[in-house]
C-alpha cells in the first residue's frame, strides 16, 4: 500500500472515531438531565369530630305524694244534720290533726255501740254504701275536712217486732282502708235487729 492511501484510511478513522465521541458525549449528556418531579399533595383528613352529647339536665326529684290519712291523723266528729221522709241525714266530718297534708278515698265504715271503746259491742246492721256522692281522692292538708254522709232511717218507721227498737250512744267509725276505729259521742234510737238495715253512708267528699 502506498504512504498517500494509509494516510487517508487513517483520516478517515480518526473522524469517525471523532464522529463516535461527539455522539458518546451527547448521550451522556442526554442521561444526566434530571427528570422533572412531580410533587403530590396530601390533604390530611380532618379527624372526625365526636357527636356532642347533649347536655343532662340535672335530675330533680318529685316531691312525695302525700301518705294515706290513718285513723291517728284524723279527727272525726259528727256535724250537722237535717231530716226527710223519717231519714235523718249527718255529717261525718274527718278533719286532718296530723301536721302534715294527708289524703282520704272511698267509704269510711260505720256502725253504732254500745260503748265508746273495743269493749262496746255492735248495735243493728252497719252503715250500708249508698251512691250519694262520687268515690274521689280527697287531699287534706293540716286543719283540712273531708265529710260523709250517714242516713239513719227513724226506728218508729218499722214494725216493732221485727225491729226491736233501742237507744245507741255512741258511733265507730272506721276511715277509709283503716282498721283502727274511731269513737264519737252520738245518741240516737235505732234497731237493734241487723235484718233491719237502718243507715247508709256516702263516700267522703272534701269539705265540712
Amino acid at each position: 500500500m502506498s504512504s498517500s492511501a494509509h494516510a487517508a484510511r487513517r483520516a478517515l478513522a480518526v473522524s469517525f472515531l471523532a464522529g463516535l465521541s461527539a455522539l458518546a458525549t451527547a448521550c451522556s449528556s442526554g442521561s444526566g438531565t434530571a427528570a422533572p418531579t412531580s410533587t403530590v399533595t396530601v390533604t390530611q383528613a380532618p379527624a372526625s369530630t365526636p357527636a356532642s352529647t347533649p347536655a343532662t339536665a340535672p335530675s330533680s326529684t318529685a316531691p312525695a305524694a302525700p301518705a294515706q290519712c290513718t285513723t291517728a291523723d284524723l279527727r272525726v266528729h259528727v256535724g250537722s244534720s237535717q231530716g226527710a221522709a223519717g231519714t235523718i241525714y249527718y255529717f261525718i266530718d274527718f278533719t286532718n290533726v296530723s301536721g302534715s297534708t294527708c289524703v282520704v278515698q272511698g267509704y269510711p265504715g260505720v256502725s253504732l255501740v254500745s260503748r265508746g271503746s273495743t269493749a262496746g259491742s255492735q248495735i243493728g246492721a252497719d252503715a250500708k254504701r249508698g251512691s250519694t256522692a262520687a268515690v274521689k281522692l280527697i287531699t287534706l292538708a293540716q286543719g283540712q275536712t273531708g265529710h260523709a254522709m250517714l242516713g239513719i232511717a227513724e226506728a218508729g218507721v218499722f214494725p216493732p217486732s221485727s225491729c226491736h227498737p233501742v237507744t245507741a250512744h255512741w258511733l265507730k267509725v272506721f276511715p277509709p282502708d283503716q282498721t283502727v276505729a274511731a269513737y264519737v259521742s252520738f245518741t240516737t234510737q235505732t234497731c237493734a235487729s241487723t235484718s233491719q238495715p237502718t243507715m247508709h253512708i256516702s263516700a267522703i267528699s272534701s269539705g265540712a
